[in-house]
């Protein structure tokens, strides 16, 4: 039994809000080892969609792997790609419906890249998911310095043609917002 990992994240409200359905071709960037938007993911987009679990560490993508080969999940593929790098990540330009950045850019020094990374493998009118921590005074979590400035995900929205569909409080933890690009 694998744990699901979405104590703080329900993934369902995520595919709800973004309208996930079956066929599309998706992408978890950061998708850490419970692959907690991998696995349920790939039960909503079926057998004809394509869910990418694009991580930069081998041994998470190694997990995920195994776990969808125990579940015979033909149509997850792990992918190993630093995210803070365009055009490095090794899924075919504009093809995705829907990338999800789930409490990962708290990792990274310039958050707008990996949203850059996300444009570049985007079909027209598809979306980009955000949900990262929030400042609470949280006892744990990531430091006072890495937490995400939605701020610049909106501008960085308005900059590159992507409407905010909708903002939203992922849990008392976490902030949401969904990236629409409608050209």
């Amino acid at each position: 039994m694998y744990h699901s990992g979405n104590q703080l994240i329900d993934p369902h409200l995520l595919f709800d809000k973004t309208r996930l359905s079956p066929g599309m071709h998706i992408a978890d960037f950061g998708c850490g080892r419970t692959g907690h938007i991998v696995f349920p993911g790939a039960m909503v987009v079926g057998e004809r969609g394509v869910v990418y679990a694009v991580d930069i560490l081998k041994s998470v993508l190694e997990e995920v792997d195994k776990r969808a080969k125990m579940e015979n999940l033909t149509h997850v593929h792990t992918i190993w790609s630093d995210l803070e790098k365009v055009g490095k990540t090794a899924i075919p330009s504009e093809t995705l419906d829907t990338v999800f950045i789930i409490n990962m850019l708290y990792h990274t020094k310039d958050h707008t890249i990996v949203c850059d990374e996300a444009k570049r493998l985007l079909k027209n009118k598809a979306r980009i998911v955000v949900v990262d921590w929030i400042k609470n005074g949280l006892p744990f979590g990531p430091t006072q310095e890495q937490f995400v400035n939605f701020g610049s995900i909106r501008e960085w929205a308005q900059r590159e043609d992507f409407a905010i569909q909708e903002e939203f409080p992922m849990g008392q933890y976490h902030w949401g917002i969904i990236l629409y690009r409608h050209i």
